[in-house]
């Protein structure tokens, strides 16, 4: 065991019954491992400085990895340090369920990105891009909601392929009767996929193309209605209450469910339906190149929608017409 040196003299080793200076520091700051450093003491003057001295050293290495500095050696009773240029877990799990429940913008958000939009849409950018969307009809307030029973069929075109999707009032009347809303006014067409997080989601709709901009309007969060599969549409929003605008966003995978149902999420992102057929598309654009985690996923070359339209759906029990083939009655 190597001795302490203090001011150029040598400290013998620890006696009988005393800590060894490489016995991991243990309890809090003045609790039963600092207490007991002493204990056993009484082997001569030196030795009872050195216990004290490891005392206060252990006491201010405590301290230290309390505020975030990490120490780095025990060195005479002195502990050397820098700021630890890791996470506190506390603020990094915050940081996290900020871009899960927040990117959006919104989700995904921030389900999901790195900034969340405000919940509303009063940045002159934001506003010059909503100003360039649509066919000069779309809301300036939440539309009526989509009746219980009421299905529409959605499509949206990429160069990627098509996406077919299936929108259903009784899930979320208020989110389906917005989305529905400015799909009719033309609202969507020319917006981009700005959000690409790889087994996850991919995020849509925001006029500004960067995950901070929305219709220039928000709407009521409607009640959690159902779990997030792969293939779920949903509603992005901010971590505030009733901060849905006009992004949404398509899962990935059955997995996301977990993340996007946490019981520390408040609101719930608005299940709208779900994409009955394109889901290679999706997949497709979700390999496309982004940014990284580190910047909110931010896709690299956006990819377009070039066309969002929708229609009503065929009754579930609607079939073609039949047709006679009976040879037409003669006289």
């Amino acid at each position: 065991m190597r001795p302490l040196r203090r001011r150029g003299r040598r400290i013998p080793p620890a006696g009988p019954g005393q800590r060894p200076t490489s016995q991991p520091f243990v309890g809090g700051v003045g609790g039963a491992g600092a207490g007991s450093a002493g204990a056993g003491m009484g082997e001569g003057d030196a030795a009872s400085e050195r216990a004290r001295q490891l005392t206060r050293a252990q006491n201010r290495a405590a301290k230290r990895a309390a505020s975030g500095v990490r120490p780095k050696a025990v060195r005479g009773g002195r502990v050397s340090g820098r700021r630890s240029r890791g996470y506190n877990p506390a603020i990094l799990a915050l940081a996290i369920a900020a871009v899960v429940v927040g990117g959006a913008v919104f989700l995904i958000g921030n389900p999901f990105g790195a900034a969340a939009p405000s919940p509303s849409a009063s940045g002159s950018a934001t506003q010059a891009a909503v100003q360039s969307h649509g066919d000069g009809t779309c809301p300036t307030n939440q539309p009526a909601p989509l009746a219980a029973g009421q299905v529409k069929i959605v499509t949206i075109e990429t160069a990627k392929g098509t996406i077919v999707m299936r929108i259903d009032g009784a899930l979320a009347p208020i989110a389906t009767g917005n989305f529905v809303a400015l799909v009719a006014c033309h609202f969507y067409d020319g917006i981009v996929f700005h959000r690409l997080v790889p087994g996850f989601v991919i995020q849509g709709g925001d006029p500004a193309g960067t995950g901070s901009g929305g219709p220039g309007y928000t709407i009521k969060d409607d009640p959690l209605n159902g779990t997030y599969h792969r293939g779920t549409l949903a509603m992005a929003r901010t971590g505030n209450p009733d901060s849905q605008g006009s992004q949404f966003f398509i899962v990935l995978s059955d997995d996301a469910n977990a993340a996007l149902t946490d019981p520390s999420v408040a609101y719930p992102y608005a299940i709208m339906g779900e994409v009955t057929s394109g889901m290679d598309v999706v997949d497709a654009i979700a390999a496309m190149p982004n940014s990284g985690p580190n910047s909110g996923n931010q896709a690299l070359d956006p990819v377009v929608m070039t066309s969002v339209t929708a229609a009503d759906a065929p009754p579930p029990s609607a079939s073609p017409a039949s047709t006679s083939t009976a040879p037409a009655a003669t006289q």
